[in-house]
């Protein structure tokens, strides 16, 4: 068996990937799906610890959405940050070693990162009926495009069509949607199918002349509107001066889980999921 993929890649980090990919493990799961979520390669400082693996808590968590087990191979590289430049990596939940930027760039992300990665989607891919992978910041960061083994060498792999979301609450939305597919190749251009517009306030009657704008400048929809809301589920640190701690008690997982529901309600009644399933197909 080969999975389905689908992958939400974001115009920026905190543009609503993580969210996104919680939410799609849920309604994906609910309609009887057998889902997991991946992430080649996340940086984060909180983390999901078991006896013999750790990986993102986010990943972890989308795991807990998908009803899934939690797997070292839906995380298997991660970065937990030490200042200056350096970082502990993990492979496969796995302490590998401590790693300076420099090195891990030009010695370790083209090679032992980007095998370990794909060795570890190919092994999700042969045990469920679909994989959402999830991005890490932005595809279009030309700077360190060359080591990016997160966004499109990840969709180029597995042939993955990609949702790009952004945070319209932050503004300049559109010229990040225009801009970041400007600034991807040519052949990584083809995988976006779509867009998502996260964190909206207000009437989404107002956005949609913009909507018709965008769709003839880019030759692609958007998929859904999703409005800001409130919910307990813990964001990436690298966006929060004080990110959420978690102690995973069966009274947390159970909150959790309703939390989690909630957002999937959200998402789903907010996206066209009818495009998504044409994506799957």
């Amino acid at each position: 068996m080969t999975a389905k993929t689908l992958m939400i890649q974001g115009t920026s980090s905190g543009a609503g990937k993580t969210t996104l990919v919680t939410a799609l493990c849920r309604i994906l799961s609910d309609k009887g799906y057998k889902v997991a979520p991946f992430k080649s390669q996340n940086m984060s400082s909180y983390s999901y610890v078991e006896k013999e693996f750790e990986i993102s808590r986010a990943q972890a968590i989308q795991a807990i959405a998908a009803r899934t087990k939690i797997i070292p191979i839906m995380n298997p590289i991660l970065l937990k940050p030490l200042g200056n430049y350096t970082s502990q990596v993990f492979v496969n939940g796995v302490f590998y070693r401590k790693m300076h930027a420099k090195n891990y760039y030009e010695k370790f992300a083209l090679s032992t990162g980007l095998k370990e990665s794909k060795n570890a989607l190919d092994q999700l891919l042969k045990t469920n009926d679909i994989v959402i992978l999830e991005g890490a910041g932005s595809p279009a960061e030309i700077n360190l495009q060359r080591y990016d083994i997160a966004n499109m060498r990840m969709a180029e792999y597995c042939k993955s069509p990609v949702i790009l979301v952004t945070d319209i609450d932050k503004g300049g939305s559109f010229a990040s949607i225009i801009g970041t597919l400007s600034l991807l190749d040519k052949k990584y251009q083809k995988f976006i199918k779509g867009f998502v517009i996260n964190k909206f306030r207000g009437d989404v009657t107002i956005l949609r002349p913009s909507y018709s704008v965008l769709q003839k400048k880019t030759l692609r929809p958007v998929i859904g509107t999703i409005p800001l809301i409130e919910f307990d589920i813990p964001d990436e640190d690298s966006l929060h001066a004080k990110p959420k701690q978690v102690s995973w008690t069966k009274k947390y997982l159970v909150t959790l889980d309703k939390e989690i529901d909630h957002l999937a309600h959200v998402v789903k009644k907010n996206l066209d999921m009818k495009k998504i399933g044409n994506m799957l197909n």
